[in-house]
């Protein structure tokens, strides 16, 4: 077995999304959401432990010594190879580790296919913006992308607060503050409150994970704070929902006017491969206008597809749509089309 590093020099250098160190499988990567093997023997949960505290030492962490019931979370970087976004875990009474791999550098938004539209919302400078998709999806880059255009582009403090940190951001026309849970913040609701004393123009959520967070966003993209976040949802219509539903039902109305009022724009995404074995993402657009707003505020969320659908002239698209055009386009096959689509039935037809 060989030491960490070789294999996390290994995923970089075969470009793969994520590393993955089990107990009782070998030690793989994945490449274009495929998991390969990197090593013929299968790893034991001794050489897993071995390559976890390799991990921790790389980071200059110490690991717990209480490991039971317990996950944890941190970055790290190497020196002229790449950051990694680590998440260590027990399993089956071993450690485990699954490392996402990060660039450096900011990637391009042209070479990761994103829309022109999707890079507007540098632009807005009040109100609340979702990044919605499932997990691996791409979310952190699409608000690396952003917050790199708004740092290129103005003059403002961005603060970023993330679980762990993943990209770095170099203080160009912005000021950018970072602050990583667990190493400068306790908590995202915490550090969101701190964060309203430290003259931010844009707030960076790492996650709305709960009520308390969800509302103190809120309340910061009233008090005229552009503030980006993410939720592990697909579709303006579910991540409505989700929003929602969190609170109580005697606030839920109350809730609908505010969200119809900060809510400025969600965009939702997924990852889908190509015919030629790579990742393509497809998107789902929707801003905010009177229609939507009043959709929201009256509870009709059921009819924001519909808008959505009937709206690209104000820069709208509808997650089929975007499937629908890299299927034209000759990326992606019916097949996958058709097995991620939001309405396939309507989508086949439109196929032929």
């Amino acid at each position: 077995m060989d030491s960490i590093r070789v294999y996390l020099e290994q995923a970089v250098r075969e470009k793969a999304s994520d590393l993955f160190l089990v107990a009782g499988k070998s030690i793989c990567m994945k490449v274009d959401g495929e998991i390969r093997a990197l090593t013929e023997d299968r790893l034991m949960p001794d050489g897993s432990e071995i390559l976890v505290r390799e991990l921790y030492a790389l980071a200059t962490r110490e690991l717990p010594g209480q490991v039971s019931n317990w996950d944890d979370d941190f970055s790290l970087s190497l020196s002229g190879l790449a950051r990694f976004r680590v998440n260590v875990f027990q399993q089956r009474g071993s450690l485990a580790a699954v490392i996402r791999v990060v660039n450096f550098g900011i990637p391009d938004w042209h070479d990761l296919s994103l829309p022109e539209e999707i890079m507007k919302i540098a632009d807005q400078t009040r109100g609340m913006v979702l990044v919605t998709g499932p997990a691996g999806s791409g979310k952190s880059t699409t608000l690396a992308c952003i917050v790199d255009a708004i740092n290129r582009n103005r003059n403002a403090h961005i603060i970023t607060i993330e679980d762990p940190i993943e990209y770095i951001h170099r203080n160009q026309k912005s000021i950018v503050s970072q602050r990583e849970l667990g190493m400068d913040t306790e908590s995202y609701v915490t550090a969101l409150r701190a964060s309203l004393r430290q003259a931010p123009d844009v707030i960076l959520l790492g996650e709305m994970r709960d009520l308390e967070t969800i509302q103190t966003a809120m309340t910061a993209a009233e008090t005229g704070h552009l503030v980006i976040s993410t939720l592990h949802t697909v579709g303006a219509v579910n991540t409505v929902d989700r929003i929602i539903d969190v609170f109580p039902p005697a606030q839920q109305q109350q809730v609908r006017v505010q969200l119809s009022q900060v809510l400025k724009t969600v965009v939702s995404q997924q990852l889908l491969p190509t015919v030629d074995g790579a990742l393509v993402p497809a998107f789902e657009i929707m801003h905010l206008n009177n229609a939507v707003r009043t959709m929201v505020r009256e509870s009709r969320i059921h009819q924001l597809d519909n808008v959505i659908q009937t709206s690209a002239a104000e820069g709208m698209i509808g997650m089929d749509e975007s499937i629908l055009r890299l299927v034209k386009a000759g990326r992606v096959s019916k097949e996958v089309a058709l097995r991620v689509a939001m309405f396939p039935e309507q989508l086949k037809r439109k196929l032929g």
